[in-house]
This record gives structure tokens, sequence and C-alpha cells, in this order.
């Protein structure tokens, strides 16, 4: 996952931008980097963590989260299902941010993802996994 990360950080600036944003209806992430490039990915939402009491709430069963966009989530339940791992298949279990970036991670490995990310809604965080970016330069004419 880091080395993922750090290659998203040096190809196209992943972290250094000006904004990003999710449309779940459309499954994907928008960014918009330093250099004022758009770079756009398909995401999937792995689960929320709320700062204030300290829960994560899966994406394979969140109120927000259409279906469309829980699959790598419902991917990290069917692997703790298979293995026994009950932090994997209960819906809220208490957690840190450290546990979101596992969970993050497990997501990104199981789908093939191109990597994690995790974004600020108010008084959560919310951990998603992006696929195959697309990259436009408004100002390249």
């Amino acid at each position: 996952m880091q080395l993922k990360t750090e290659a998203a950080m040096g190809l196209w600036g992943l972290g250094s931008g000006e904004s990003w944003a999710a449309d779940l209806e459309a499954g994907t992430i928008t960014f918009v980097n330093a250099r004022g490039w758009e770079i756009t990915a398909p995401v999937q939402v792995v689960g929320t963590l709320n700062t204030t009491d300290g829960t994560w709430l899966w994406g394979w069963d969140h109120p927000s989260v259409p279906a469309p966009v829980s699959g790598h989530a419902g991917l990290v339940r069917d692997f703790g299902a298979k293995h026994g791992l009950e932090a994997l298949t209960t819906r809220m279990i208490e957690a840190s941010e450290a546990d979101g970036w596992t969970f993050a991670a497990l997501a990104c490995y199981l789908a093939g993802a191109q990597g994690a990310y995790r974004g600020p809604a108010g008084d959560a965080l919310v951990f998603m996994t992006y696929g195959e970016v697309s990259i436009r330069d408004p100002g390249a004419g």
C-alpha cells in the first residue's frame, strides 16, 4: 500500500492537491492536484471512521454507501468470514485511524485496486479504494 501511495504521489500528485470529491452515485473520485490536473478514477467505499466516538462502519452495510460502490468492502467481509475474523464481519466496531488504513489496504489488495485514499467528511474519515486513474490537464489546450 505504501509503494502504491508513493507512486501516486510522484506520478500525479496524490495529496498535493487543492481538492478531492467522491460522487458515489457515479462511482467516481476526482482529485485536483497542485498543477490543476483533474485525476478521476472509479471509487469504492471501504468504510467510515467516526472520529467523535472511534467507531468504524463498514461500507458493505453503510446507509450512505450505494451497493455498487461497496463491493471492495464486501470482499473484506468475505475474507473475514472465510478466516473467522470478527472485526471484518461485524457491521460496526471500535477502531482507530490505523485500523482504517489496514482495512483499506486489505480491500485494495483483495480487489487489485490502484490505491486507497482517506478523506474527511464532517466528523468522519471516509476510507476508499480507487481504480485506474485518468488524468486531464485543463491547461493543455
